[in-house]
């Protein structure tokens, strides 16, 4: 399966709300891969997750692949949406604001010792090993 096969299978609104944070994604992400992992889309660096998303019946889920992102993000930022450890839900409606999806992120890329600026190419990508 492949993202957009997930995509095309996905009910609307779900469908519409999860291609608007997929392009979300690709702007924040530029040089980030989009692969099926853990059976859902995500963006990955070299062998690393950093963001997934998918649909339910009654919300669509933004996952950051790992239990402590979430924790980290400023309470301001999570307000309205339902969360738990490795999970922020979000109505099926209505894409997460631009700020906290960059947040998720740059929490994400500072977990994995990365260069934190999400529009950047991380450390370390994109040169050879010797």
């Amino acid at each position: 399966m492949t993202v957009d096969d997930y995509l095309d299978a996905a009910p609307e609104p779900q469908r519409s709300t999860l291609r608007q944070l997929r392009a979300m994604l690709a702007t924040i992400l530029p040089d980030a891969e989009e692969a099926i992992s853990y059976g859902v889309p995500a963006f990955r660096l070299g062998s690393k997750a950093i963001a997934g998303y998918a649909h339910a019946k009654r919300h669509c889920s933004y996952f950051p692949h790992s239990g402590s992102v979430i924790d980290q993000v400023e309470p301001e930022l999570l307000e309205g949406y339902d969360w738990g450890k490795g999970t922020l839900r979000f109505p099926v409606d209505r894409v997460p604001s631009e700020a906290l999806v960059r947040r998720l992120v740059e929490i994400r890329f500072e977990m994995l010792a990365m260069d934190c600026r999400p529009d950047r190419t991380p450390a370390g990508q994109g040169r050879s090993a010797r």
